[in-house]
This record gives C-alpha cells, sequence and structure tokens, in this order.
C-alpha cells in the first residue's frame, strides 16, 4: 500500500507488479471512482463561465432575469418599437379622422386695397352712371375690411367612412404592436436561454477537457506499468486535444451569444452583465382544448386580420362616397365693411352670413369609379389573408403545443441518459484501469458523456422557447 501511495503521490513510475497487485488495484479504483465527476455537478452553478466572459469593471456586472431582459427589450429593439410607433400614428389619424366629423372654426383677418380712380370728372355726379370709386369691381370698395370667425362643416359619405376605417386601422395597429410584443418574447428568450446554454457547454466542455487530461495521465501511468500499449497514451492524447479544441469552440459560442444579447438589451452594448440560470423543472403544460380556447380569444394574429379587413370594407364605402353629393357649410360672423370700426355712420358695421354648397360629381374620366375598383380588389384580398390567418391559427396551434409537449416528456429522459453517460464513463474508466476495457471505449464514453449533458441542457431551452412560441397564439398560459 505504501509503494502505491508513493508512486502516485510522489510522482514516481509504479513498478510493473503494481497493475497486477490485488490491494493496489482496489487503490486505484477508490481513486477514480472519487475523481470522477457525477451528472449532478452539471447542475451547479455557471459562475466560471460568467467570468470567463465578463469585462472588468469599476462596478459589479449587472444581473439580469428573463423578465428584466423582456423590459429592456421592449426599449431598444426597433422592429418593436417601429409597431409602437405605428399604433402612435394611426391614433392620432383617428383623431384627425373625427375632427372631419365636426365642425371647424377659424378666425379670418384681411385687408383689401383696390386701386382708386383717382381724380373724378367734373360732370360724373351728372353722368346716369355716377362717380366710380375704383377701377376694379371686384371688391365692395378701395378700401376693404375682413375680420370674421368662419364655422365650417363638411358632410359627406367619405367622411364618415374614413373615420371608421381609421377606428378599424387603430385596431388593426393595436394588434400588429401585440404581435411584436409577443414575437420580441420569442426573440429575448431564444437569446437569453441560449447564453445560459453556451455557459452550461462551456462548463460540460471544461469539464470534459479535465476528464480527457485526467484520463491521458491514468494511460501514461499505465503504460509506465506495462500494462497497455503506447496507441492507447497516442489516443488518450488526441482525444485530450481535441477536447481543449472543443473547450475553444465552446468558449467563442458563449461569447457569441453573449454579444447576441447585449444588442438587444443595452443601448451602449454593455457587455459586463450576468443571466440567471432559471432552466430548472419545466412547468406542466395546460391541455390542448385549453390552449385552443385561449387561442381564438387572444390571438393577435387573427384580429390584425379582421381589423384589416374592416378597414378595406370602410375603403369601399370611402369610395362610394367619391361618387355621391357632398354637403358643405360655412357661417361667418364679423366685419366686411370698408370700415374696420363696431359702428360706421351710425349703423352697426358687424353681421354674418351663410354659404351652403351642394357639389355633385358628374363626369371624372372614370377615375371615381378606377378608386371604387381598387378599394373592392383590396377587401377581396383582405378576405383571402382573413381565412387564411384562420386555417393557420389552428395549424400553428397543434404544431406548437405538440413541440412544447413533445420536449417536455423529453426532459426525463433526457435528465436519465445524462445521469447514465456519467455513470457509464465512471465506470468504463475503472474497468479500461482494470484491463477490462480498451480505450476507444473510454474516449466514446466520455464523448456520450460530453454529447449527453448538452442534450439536457438543449431540452431545457427548447422547451421554453417552446411555450414562447405557443405564447405568441395565445397570451400568457
Amino acid at each position: 500500500m505504501k509503494t502505491c501511495q508513493n508512486s502516485f503521490h510522489k510522482g514516481k513510475n509504479p513498478p510493473s507488479h503494481i497493475g497486477h497487485s490485488p490491494k493496489c488495484r482496489i487503490l486505484i479504483l477508490v481513486l477514480v471512482a472519487a475523481a470522477a465527476p457525477t451528472f449532478a455537478q452539471v447542475q451547479t452553478s455557471t459562475a466560471d463561465a460568467q467570468a470567463a466572459t465578463s469585462t472588468p469593471s469599476s462596478g459589479a456586472p449587472v444581473t439580469i432575469t428573463l423578465q428584466d431582459a423582456i423590459q429592456r427589450a421592449r426599449s431598444n429593439d426597433p422592429q418593436y418599437r417601429s409597431a409602437v410607433t405605428d399604433l402612435g400614428l394611426a391614433r392620432e389619424d383617428r383623431v384627425q379622422a373625427r375632427s372631419g366629423l365636426l365642425p371647424n372654426v377659424n378666425y379670418n383677418s384681411s385687408f383689401i386695397y383696390t386701386q382708386g380712380t383717382g381724380p373724378l370728372p367734373v360732370n360724373c355726379a351728372a353722368s346716369t352712371l355716377g362717380c366710380p370709386t375704383s377701377k376694379f369691381i371686384a371688391n365692395n370698395g378701395v378700401h376693404e375690411y375682413i375680420s370674421q370667425a368662419d364655422v365650417h362643416q363638411a358632410l359627406s359619405l367619405t367622411n364618415f367612412a374614413d373615420y371608421r376605417r381609421s377606428a378599424a386601422a387603430l385596431a388593426q395597429a393595436r394588434a400588429k404592436a401585440e404581435i411584436a410584443a409577443r414575437g420580441l418574447v420569442v426573440t429575448v428568450t431564444q437569446s437569453y436561454y441560449g447564453l445560459v446554454v453556451a455557459q452550461r457547454k462551456y462548463s460540460t466542455a471544461q469539464r470534459a477537457a479535465a476528464e480527457a487530461s485526467h484520463f491521458l495521465d491514468i494511460s501514461q501511468k499505465l503504460e509506465n506499468g506495462g500494462e497497455v500499449a503506447h496507441a492507447d497514451v497516442i489516443k488518450a492524447r488526441i482525444h485530450s486535444q481535441q477536447q481543449q479544441r472543443d473547450l475553444q469552440e465552446a468558449q467563442l459560442d458563449m461569447e457569441r451569444s453573449r454579444l447576441d444579447l447585449a444588442v438587444l438589451l443595452f443601448p451602449d452594448f454593455n457587455q459586463d452583465f450576468t443571466v440567471v440560470d432559471d432552466l430548472q423543472t419545466p412547468e406542466p403544460l395546460p391541455t390542448f382544448a385549453e390552449v385552443e380556447t385561449a387561442g381564438k380569444k387572444n390571438n393577435p394574429e387573427l384580429r390584425a386580420a379582421l381589423a384589416g379587413f374592416e378597414v378595406s370594407n370602410h375603403e369601399v364605402t370611402a369610395a362610394w362616397g367619391g361618387l355621391l353629393p357632398a354637403l358643405n357649410v360655412d357661417y361667418f360672423y364679423g366685419i366686411d365693411s370698408n370700415k374696420f370700426a363696431w359702428r360706421a355712420d351710425g349703423v352697426r358695421n358687424v353681421g354674418y352670413s351663410t354659404v351652403a354648397t351642394l357639389q355633385i360629381p358628374i363626369f371624372s374620366w372614370g377615375s371615381d369609379r378606377s378608386k371604387l375598383k381598387q378599394a373592392e380588389l383590396r377587401r377581396d384580398q383582405a378576405h383571402v389573408e382573413l381565412t387564411h390567418a384562420q386555417r393557420q391559427l389552428l395549424s400553428h396551434l397543434r404544431q406548437f403545443y405538440n413541440e412544447a409537449e413533445t420536449s417536455r416528456s423529453e426532459m426525463e429522459s433526457l435528465a436519465s441518459s445524462a445521469e447514465m453517460a456519467a455513470e457509464s464513463m465512471r465506470l468504463t474508466t475503472l474497468r479500461y484501469q482494470a484491463g477490462e476495457s480498451t480505450v476507444l471505449e473510454v474516449v466514446d464514453a466520455q464523448n456520450t458523456l460530453t454529447q449527453a449533458r448538452n442534450a439536457y441542457d438543449d431540452g431545457q431551452s427548447r422547451f421554453r422557447v417552446a411555450v414562447a412560441n405557443l405564447q405568441t397564439l395565445t397570451g400568457n398560459l
């Protein structure tokens, strides 16, 4: 026993009889079993992975949860902000269309000067035509003062249709903003858990590299003891080098995922942040009947298609308004006189007048009917899009629900596979040291463990993204 301890702890080459000594063999098995990592270690904190890519900063890095990430992305994502801007524009269009149905009040103030006649003829007073006051007869005198309020009201089928159309367009913009918000949740969820999984895979790659290095050390010691051939050492060294390359690739992928998430979250491209790894036991899914009911009730894409169809209907009505008469009424109150005064020559100088205009379209070279035809074509297209949205809703509901259900049902199997892979690698390594397995079996067991751990992490992320996709149709489940 002392010979085994001196050989392994002092770094000496073991004698050839160690590999065949029962006591030394038992000691080796115990040491290897104690050094082998278990699957429970895979679920530990990924602080090492986060520290590998953290940027030096004067303060502590910002810790961000998924909800924090969604809130930050809503302020920085251009597509979402564009949808919100369109919603604001649609709201103002509705205000403007409503004002077209109500009387407008304006105040007009002007002065008109007309060139006079100059010196009057001596005998103009005796003339039957009298003395002219100006050279132009379009105005009421040489000086004309206009200072009056104007109440204007326009009545037409087009105005009413435009108001109804703007209300439907507002509902459509509101639905599209909801679509953008839910789509942003999916995008952030993918990037957020992409970084979480990348950090986990980096930790897994670190463990795999350490395991490969440890196995290389074991094979070298066994070769020195004459128990294995030099080919095993070469294979172990190749495997160790491959694991080092995989570790570099995992670090590169983690940095890439961090950069992608930083673009979504920070306006100043800050990389000094950490994310919370909350990929734990997935929550249960509701039944498909409940999901289908929520989808038909809360689906924004269906609401947007329905509102678009209403918009096209009102556009047809507005086009018909161009073929029908329109009435404009103006009521004027104020001064329209040769003198700018409240009273002139003992008479009150303030008065009112009313002008009503009925415009009847007669001939426009077919442009009005062409506009009506365009509106009808857009209405037919909107109806096709509405029916397609209804069919697509049912298809996507089933597709996204199946994806979420399948990914959740596979979670237990993936966890079990990772547990068994860890145990298989431990036992295969022990068997190799006992001379009962080959180096290829050990390398295969290590690769299988790495793949199983990564598959479990990908499975957890897949379920979260699948739920986010399903919620784009149903809202929060």
